[in-house]
């Protein structure tokens, strides 16, 4: 029998051997900008323009930046990124109409005549008040989660764990997600947009639905095998689930694989992050998640810092 729990040291080494170098990233990317991430406007306030040209062509996206450079604007506020071979998406810092029609003349003259499909601007306090709506539902999420699974689980002993590792889990998944995303963008100029809060609100609500699945077998099994080790029941109650948890994340991986490489470059970024975060969310319910219960059930945290500290847990009478 494949033994998932008893290698459950290897599979946090791996979980951890993923977030790490995000973490860097997101320190690289704080130490560059100021910002744990490279935000977009929805968050940062400035212009977004969506320019559909008449003649499809390759664009040479240096040559945007350069144009809108003539205008006072750096090559550090100017994001411009193709769709398809006719379209250009072209994000700012917030420019007046007299500078956006000076551009569009110049853009004519190099790249031919177009039609702005989109012309959008936010404001640096809607990009805050976004950015402070979005923290205050990840935490309550994660609190209504907590207390639900608690709940839920009120019939097994010490139901309060199965909350707590659901959680820890969640936020495996979440900085795996904020970690590619800030690799991302450091080498590919990926930005963090209302999109991808979606995406990350969908990966957790994922995240935890696939964890509570392992954690409701395992609830029956304790009932069904009692007297046997929690660690045996645990294994046994991944592996019932695992043919499930694989084939309900291979139909949903297959979707979001079709969207990333015929959706559009509109939306790839966000079928990237969906595409990690639920293959993440997977990987933490089996090897993460349950593991977590018998590290603590069997007090191993604890063990290993009195060992560490040369101090035993005083017998109990």
């Amino acid at each position: 029998m494949l033994n998932i729990v008893g290698k459950r040291y290897l599979y946090f080494a791996i979980s951890l051997l993923v977030i790490i170098p995000g973490l860097i990233a997101i320190g690289i990317t704080w130490a560059q900008t100021g910002q744990p991430f490279r935000l977009a406007i929805d968050f940062t306030g400035g212009t977004l323009l969506e320019l559909k040209f008449a003649q499809p062509q390759t664009f040479q996206t240096d040559e945007v930046v350069r144009i809108f450079g003539q205008f006072g604007l750096g090559a550090n506020e100017v994001s411009v990124q193709p769709s398809g071979n006719d379209t250009l998406i072209i994000r700012t810092k917030a420019i007046d109409t007299e500078t956006k029609l000076r551009a569009y003349e110049s853009l004519r003259a190099r790249f031919g005549t177009f039609t702005e499909q989109r012309a959008e601007s936010v404001g640096p306090a809607v990009g805050s008040e976004v950015a402070q709506r979005a923290a205050i539902e990840v935490m309550l999420a994660t609190i209504a989660i907590l207390l639900y699974i608690t709940w839920a689980f009120r019939r097994v002993p010490r139901p309060f764990r199965y909350g707590v590792c659901a959680i820890i889990a969640l936020i495996h998944d979440t900085l795996v997600v904020v970690g590619v995303v800030a690799i991302f963008g450091l080498l590919f100029g990926w930005e963090m947009d209302a999109l991808f809060l979606t995406a990350l609100l969908t990966v957790i609500g994922f995240s935890v639905h696939d964890t509570i699945v392992v954690f409701d077998r395992i609830r029956e099994n304790l009932s069904r095998f009692r007297g046997i080790p929690f660690e045996d029941v645990v294994n046994h109650s991944i592996l019932q689930t695992l043919d499930r948890s694989i084939n309900t994340v291979l139909t949903t991986l297959f979707v979001l694989a079709a969207l990333i490489l015929f959706g559009g470059i509109t939306i790839r970024q966000f079928a990237i992050t969906l595409f990690i975060g639920i293959f993440s969310g997977m990987y933490s319910s089996i090897f993460n998640a349950a593991p977590l219960l018998v590290v603590w059930e069997y007090d191993e945290i604890g063990k290993f810092f009195r060992r560490l500290f040369g101090r035993q847990k005083p017998a109990t009478a």
